[in-house]
């Protein structure tokens, strides 16, 4: 299992000394792809990844957000406020916490579209076994005890709008907590400026019997207008099992900075 680790490339001297702290280099690492000259900070871990949340919290903003009409801060989604009755099945609606609708509670309007090119998008109380028996002893929920991932296929789209809103948002960072990462180069990050890429991230793996990893991304000096996220080597599925062949990752919390019009 690698040691958790932290990369960073960043112009605030006090904060990559903070960040450093909690960290291990792994120069065994695969290089990540984002151009040299872009200014990135990087926080990933596995097994307790209590620091490295707490980090990327700081960079993001330490005011946590839950009502619409904010310009700094950031927002946080834990799946667990979802109700029952969109709880277990596959047609969780991608639009959920950015309702523009009046009559929707201001907490569920966090800025965050999912989408996916697969079957659809599930919340699961029960760590996805209720898709497949043994899921419940290979994924843990970090939050508990809901948890999320798209269905019938391993990628999904993150985009942002002016929380309650229709308007099309940015944000400077996104990070997510992953469960049983298994292979080195199976789940990643891609951060997008527009069509533009700003580098794809790999998550590292699992390094203890919990199954957590963390990955998230700071570019404040860019605007991330959407995130491409790749969970294992496979979908979710009834078809299958986790093996050798099969890398299967489901999602806990999603942590991202405020999102604001572009």
């Amino acid at each position: 299992m690698k040691p958790y680790q932290l990369k960073t490339k960043i112009r605030n001297a006090a904060i990559f000394a903070c960040i450093a702290l909690m960290s291990a280099c792994n120069d065994n690492d695969e290089p990540e792809t984002p151009s040299p000259s872009l200014n990135f900070t990087e926080v990933k871990g596995s097994g307790d990844i209590t620091s490295q949340i707490a980090a990327f919290r700081t960079l993001l903003g330490d005011q946590l957000n839950t009502t619409p009409n904010q310009n700094a801060g950031r927002r946080e989604i834990n799946w667990d406020a979802v109700p029952d009755n969109q709880t277990n099945t596959d047609n969780f609606p991608g639009d959920f916490f950015n309702s523009t609708d009046p009559a929707v509670a201001a907490g569920r309007k966090r800025g965050a579209i999912f989408s996916t090119p697969g079957k659809g998008l599930r919340i699961s109380d029960k760590d996805f076994s209720d898709l497949v028996s043994s899921y419940g002893e290979q994924f843990s929920s970090f939050s508990p005890a809901r948890t999320f991932a798209a269905v019938g296929s391993n990628k999904m789209d993150v985009t942002f709008k002016v929380p309650g809103t229709a308007t099309n948002a940015f944000v400077k960072g996104f990070g997510v907590v992953l469960s049983d990462v298994d292979q080195a180069n199976s789940t990643t990050l891609e951060f997008f400026e527009g069509d533009k890429s700003l580098g794809k991230f790999k998550a590292p793996i699992r390094k203890d019997a919990n199954g957590f990893s963390f990955l998230g991304v700071v570019f404040p000096d860019s605007k991330i207008t959407r995130v491409t996220i790749t969970t294992g080597s496979a979908a979710i599925s009834n078809k299958w099992a986790d093996n050798a062949e099969n890398d299967l990752v489901i999602m806990d919390d999603f942590f991202y900075s405020e999102p604001l019009a572009q």
